[in-house]
């Protein structure tokens, strides 16, 4: 008995599960649209706060550069330990959040440095970090 094979069949795609996914969204965005509806339909009056209470306090990010010589410039404008205290703490008092990354030469004295974190300190920053560079590998 001879085996038939008809080439003539094309390949055809199933589109029942395509057709029940659509299905599915068009039910899922029915009923939530039903529940919105209803939602505002509701007679409710929302308690309102002051815009005070609702504000999230404003986060100042500062790079605090000390030079080799000891003089300091916070964001790229030089000033002294003074000035560096009272904007720092200016902030602070304002409730805002206080970010502050040193950046010391290499070459100078840490304790210019270590000035610059007291002072910081003083001043009421907690979130305090200090810049360093990976040395590279000679072998």
């Amino acid at each position: 008995m001879p085996i038939k094979i008809n080439q003539n069949e094309k390949p055809a795609i199933n589109l029942t599960p395509m057709i029940d996914i659509v299905f599915l969204l068009v039910i899922f965005f029915m009923v939530g649209t039903k529940f919105s509806e209803v939602e505002q339909q509701l007679e409710l009056t929302v308690p309102e706060v002051s815009s005070e209470a609702s504000a999230s306090p404003f986060i100042h990010r500062h790079v605090v550069a000390v030079f080799k010589d000891g003089t300091v410039s916070l964001d790229d404008e030089l000033m002294d330990l003074q000035q560096l205290e009272s904007q720092l703490a200016a902030e602070q008092e304002k409730g805002d959040v206080t970010k502050v990354i040193i950046r010391g030469d290499a070459e100078g004295a840490f304790q210019n440095v270590a000035t610059v974190l007291s002072v910081c300190r003083k001043a009421g920053v907690s979130d305090l970090g200090v810049s360093v560079r990976m040395a590279s590998a000679q072998e």
